[in-house]
């Protein structure tokens, strides 16, 4: 009971190699181009809002959180977290 059109589709379809999906290329654009676009536009506003009024000290602090931030997007990134989870339990239980 099926057309000859619809037949010729699902043999089409049926012919076709499966694709995989993957988000691999989004995160390499996103690494290599909304990482380094993020930290300039933090490096100018500390540079605008601190250093123009001579708060050496604001800045520092705000800096030491851009750092922490780093080190998390680091982490997420080289999946190291596993690595140094056991270094760190490795510390306490010897």
């Amino acid at each position: 009971m099926s057309s000859p059109i619809l037949t010729a589709f699902v043999d089409l379809a049926q012919q076709q190699e499966p694709t995989s999906v993957d988000t691999v290329n989004l995160r390499t654009w996103i690494l290599d181009n909304v990482v380094p676009l993020l930290l300039l536009v933090v490096a100018l506003l500390l540079l605008y809002l601190g250093g123009g009024r001579g708060d050496n000290a604001g800045v520092m602090r705000r800096l030491g959180g851009v750092v922490i931030a780093l080190a998390v997007i680091g982490l997420a990134v080289t999946n190291a977290g596993e690595g140094i989870g056991r270094w760190l339990a490795g510390l306490f239980t010897g």
